[in-house]
Formats: structure tokens, sequence, C-alpha cells
């Protein structure tokens, strides 16, 4: 056990029962605070370390002038065998969480309690000495890590044809390209052959086939007992390697437990933090009769297919778009049409409908009508989008239009990095003999 003021770090030897049950990591009520102001950082971090030398710092739950907290009171579990994702937006405690696992950083309050051995892919090579070879680099490295000189010379030729830099083994490091110090770090990491691996974002190293390498060495790992803790920004991947995962929102844990409800907590948290909407509807101010064209737009909102009024909605589920209009006078060829952008995408269009094209039009007269676009599926995936909708008198005359409606698209499952959701069903056929 290793105890100090402020922070309580527990590390059992390695054992030999392989029960999927066992927990192999630990983490209880753990807080991390920074400071934002580089000047009152140092002077803290002076004033800590002196306090810790004449063993005066105790925990602290409280925050300092420009302090806050990075983490503030997490708590998971990690079980022999398993992979853990760890999910949230930028500057939410993800990395943090991993340094300290990995005992880079300490935390404030909290403990951290490690089962085996704990190798962490988060900056590959960023350990390297560059003066030093690769070849000096790796038994560095890897002794960190935990290794004797003999177990490192046992797997040194491993490492070397996994890293693929032939030659350049006993070249310095500051001559390598960063995916070849990428490839060696990653290489060096694996084959200390860990209980648990802290990955974060680095699983993009070399080209297509290397990558794919490295997916089987993982997958290799983990049949083997060894336990993942995951961050990447990538939902697919989170979904499709981690059966429990951890959502984290300004260093506190906002869900945890089965992958499929965290991710979807996740992604409509995403959305609604971008939306600014009165719950799915946009009401027009009126317009005086000398402003108007013909047909005014007075509110634009959904409904279920029921034809109840919806705030959202979802995902692959029927619904109607509508568009309540009013009518100064007669007009024969009355349409609208509209175009829908994701507000987190690249601007593209990602879908477009006008009742011009689909060679719908209403014979309007003066009055309320409200125009709608029936959807036997919603094909969007969950997402925040924003539309322009335009009213006009056949296909070329504009009566009025609205330049951002926005609104969200709710879903009961996670879409990953899929742009829409396909309508499906899945069968298998047996070959007749």
């Amino acid at each position: 056990m290793v105890s100090t003021h402020g922070q309580e770090i527990l590390a059992k030897s390695h054992t030999s029962d392989n029960d999927d049950n066992e927990v192999v990591l630990c983490v209880n009520g753990v807080s991390k605070k920074f400071c934002r102001d580089l000047k009152r950082s140092l002077f803290y971090g002076v004033q800590d370390i002196a306090s810790e030398v004449l063993g005066l710092r105790e925990k602290s739950d409280k925050l300092r002038s420009q302090e806050f907290w990075a983490l503030n009171n997490v708590s998971f579990e990690l079980r022999r065998g398993e992979a853990l994702g760890l999910v949230g937006k930028n500057g939410s405690g993800k990395s943090t969480m991993l340094r300290i696992i990995a005992g880079l950083i300490k935390p404030d309050t909290g403990f951290v309690e490690v089962n085996g051995r704990v190798a962490p892919l988060i900056a590959l090579g960023a350990g390297f000495n560059p003066i030093l070879t690769g070849r000096e680099n790796i038994y560095a490295n890897m002794s960190i890590l935990g290794l004797s000189k003999k177990e490192i010379e046992e797997r040194f030729d491993q490492v070397v044809e996994f890293a693929e830099i032939g030659d350049a083994i006993d070249a310095p490091v500051r001559s390598y390209s960063s995916g070849m110090a990428a490839r060696l770090g990653f290489a060096s990491a694996i084959h200390t052959e860990p209980d648990i691996l802290l990955i974060d974002e680095v699983l993009a190293v070399g080209d297509v086939r290397f990558r794919a390498k490295c997916h089987r060495k993982l997958q290799g790992l983990r049949n083997n007992g060894t336990s993942f803790i995951l961050v990447s920004h990538n939902t697919q991947t989170i979904f499709n390697v981690c059966e429990n995962s951890v959502y984290l929102t300004k260093g506190k844990v906002i869900a945890s437990g089965d992958t499929n409800f965290v991710m979807q907590r996740y992604e409509k948290d995403l959305f609604l933090n971008e939306v600014v909407s009165s719950k799915g509807k946009m009401i027009l101010p009126k317009k005086s009769i000398s402003e108007s064209l013909g047909l005014d737009i007075l509110s634009l909102f959904f409904r279920n297919e029921k034809g109840e009024m919806i705030d959202s909605p979802v995902s692959g589920e029927p619904a109607y778009f509508c568009a309540k209009c009013k009518s100064n006078r007669n007009i024969s060829n009355a349409g609208f049409s509209f175009a829908i952008r994701e507000q987190r995408g690249e601007g593209d269009i990602t879908l477009i409908m006008s009742s011009f094209n689909d060679n719908n039009t209403f014979e309007v007269s003066p009055g309320e009508i409200e125009m709608q676009a029936w959807m036997p599926y919603v094909c969007l995936k969950p997402s925040a989008y924003t539309m322009k909708v335009f009213v006009k008198e056949n296909a070329f005359t504009t009566l009025d239009y609205v330049e951002s409606f926005v609104f969200i698209v709710e879903g009961k499952e996670v879409q990953g990095h899929s742009l829409f959701y396909q309508p499906r069903a899945w069968k298998a056929i047996r070959e007749q003999n």
C-alpha cells in the first residue's frame, strides 16, 4: 500500500485468479483539481510540495482561487477481461482519469486500487528520450512499465518485429518519424503483457494494415484476460468494443453501466447542448397585410403518426413535419420545401424535400392551413439539426421562408457514425439441397 496526504493508491500483487468477476481496478471517490492561472498554479504547487514534505498536507475538498475540479468524486470498477469505455466532451476529465490510474499524477482525494500491471497507451512515444536509440528506449520504457532486464531481453525481438522499424532500431529516436515512434511505443507497451491497458485515442497509428494488426493483438490480449479502459470520441468504437462505459461531464459521472444506455445518454446530451429551441416548435411573429406576399408561416413543428404534436421526432419512426400558415388570398398551386443540415456536421445538406418535386401542390383559400410532409420513417440519425423552410406559389415564387428552424432527432439505439437511419430487417436463409 502506498499512502500519502491527499491521496491513497493501493497496489496489490498480481494473482493467478482468472475469474471473470475479479476486480482488477477500483476507482473510489477520486477528485483532482487544477488551477487556471499559471502563476497561481506554480505557487500552489510549491505550497503543496512544502506541506507534503513537512507532513502537513491533508486531503482537501475545497477549491482555492482560480482552481476547478477536473475530476469530482469519480468511482467505478473494472473487472478482468472487461473493456470499459470512458466518454465525454473535451475537458470532461477522461485523460486526467487515465493519468491518475497510470500513476502519473496524484488525486487530491479518493484512491485508486490496482490489481496487476498497468500499461498506459496515452501518448505513444512521448516518453522516449530523443537522444537515445530505439533499442535503448525499449529497455528504458519497458523497465518503467515494470519489467526486469531479463524479461525485456526475452521480448525484445518481438517488440522490434511488431513495430516494423527494421535497422532504425539502433538510430536515435529523434531521427524517427512520428509514426515510427508511435509504433515503437505501442509495441513496447503491449509486450509488457499488462493486466490493464489504458488506451487514449491512440489506435490510429500507422497505415490500415498496421492498425488491423494492432486490433488483432489487443483482441488477443483481451482473450488472455487483459482489461481495457478505452477513451475515444468515436462512439462506434466504444459501442463495438466495450460492454460497459462511464460518461463524464466537467469531472463528474453522469451515467455508468451498460454501454448502449450510456452512449444513448451521451449522444442525447450532445444534441441537447447544441439546440436552442422551444421544445421542437417555432412560432413566427405575425405579419401585417402590407408585409405579406399572400401566404405566411405561423409556426413549424412535428406530429407523430397519431397526429399528436411532439417535441422531437424519433429516428426510424413515422412523423409529420408541419408548417402552419395563414393565407390572405386564393392560391391554386401552393407548396413548401425544406433543406436540413446536421449542426455537428460539415455544413452539408443532409436532406432536401419539396412538395413541388413530388408533384404535390395545394389549393389554398384565405384563412389558416397546416401543410404536412408525411415521413413513414424519419431516416435522420439521432442528432441536432437546422432546417431552412420555404412556402411557395408554384416552384419558383417564394412567399415566405424561415432561415433556421432548430430541432433534435432522438433515437432508441446508438447510430455511431452512420449518416442516416436505414429501416431494416435481418434473416438467414438456409440453402436447400
